[in-house]
């Protein structure tokens, strides 16, 4: 029950930040609920199938890129058309990309994802006539639920009905993968981790499960990357970049990947954590570097892990 409290109190703090907060918490919490949802996709595959992907920013980059061609180029506004779009070109891509990777494990995935992460990046710096290179490509503001909103302020628009919009799809986004997570398929991923050859025994194609883990991801990381669009009017290729990558897997290793809500909380912190650091010394690659690393030696299972290890050692005093 104390967890979800803890759930109920943490939606509603959500909720009513716009508000309680200052402009500019709030406008943090936009890219907070853009990488949650593309982190709720990684964990499937990271901690719920047991493969590490070191080149998901490909697809943060294909779902900012499809956003930004919609409404520069061809003229759509619907974010909600932005949004199927993305993550059906996500999972069109994941398809044959998946489909080779899932054949390795270990560091061998890890590495393709990269390669095939870095050949994306490097397309959309060099092609500059169709992408805009190191310049990006302009995210016009899309229309909302069919309300075009054009008039508004920029600012108004951010922490008003586009603040509400990213947090109701974090919402459907996270109760879908828990009807996942849940699910028999949520079961064989997890026997898949823990036990391939087990699994193979059972009747589990391992590697098609795999692939279904891989698909699925791509399609939330691509979502994930078309909501980043918008706060910042720009999409550049430094959001495909293998440091995003490694920013999302620390933030799944932050957060912890053994809970479901890790990821989430590993977010949060990591985005909070990283502005304040930022506001407060020059050197803040070295000090905020340092913090995190110190975070994960102490607490190896994420914050998520420290939590639960802390609330079971409560109860044992207890009894």
């Amino acid at each position: 029950m104390s967890g979800r409290l803890v759930l109920a109190a943490a939606l509603g703090a959500i909720v009513l930040a716009p508000l309680a907060a200052s402009t500019y918490h709030v406008l943090l919490m936009l890219p907070f609920m853009a990488y949650a949802v593309a982190l709720l996709g990684l964990n499937l595959l990271f901690g719920y199938t047991g493969l590490v992907s070191f080149g998901h920013a490909l697809f943060l980059g294909i779902g900012a890129y499809t956003g930004a061609v919609l409404t520069s180029v061809c003229g759509v506004r619907s974010m909600e058309v932005i949004l199927v779009a993305a993550g059906a070109l996500g999972a069109l891509v994941a398809a044959p990309v998946g489909a080779l990777c899932v054949r390795y494990v270990k560091i061998y995935f890890g590495m393709l994802t990269l390669a095939f992460g870095m050949v994306f990046y490097t397309f959309v710096l060099k092609f500059y006539r169709l992408t805009g290179g190191d310049e990006g490509m302009p995210f016009l503001r899309p229309a909302l639920l069919g309300w075009s909103l054009e008039r508004m302020p920029k600012t108004d628009y951010l922490v008003g009905p586009y603040y509400y919009y990213s947090l109701a799809v974090l919402v459907l986004a996270t109760l879908a993968m828990w009807r996942v997570v849940g699910s028999p398929f949520g079961l064989c991923l997890k026997t898949v981790r823990d036990n391939p050859t087990k699994a193979e025994t059972l009747g589990i194609g391992v590697a098609r499960y795999r692939w279904y883990a891989f698909v699925i991801s791509a399609v939330y990381a691509a979502v994930g990357g078309a909501l980043l669009g918008p706060p910042t009017g720009n999409v550049d290729p430094t959001l495909a970049y293998w440091t995003q990558s490694g920013n999302i897997v620390f933030m799944t290793l932050l957060g912890g990947f053994a809970s479901f809500f890790g990821p989430i909380l590993g977010a949060f912190v990591f985005i909070y954590l990283q502005d304040w650091v930022m506001s407060v010394v020059p050197f803040w690659r070295l000090v905020f570097g340092a913090i995190l690393a110190s975070i994960v030696i102490v607490a190896p299972g994420g914050l998520a892990g420290l939590w639960e290890r802390r609330a079971v050692e409560r109860e044992a005093s207890r009894a």
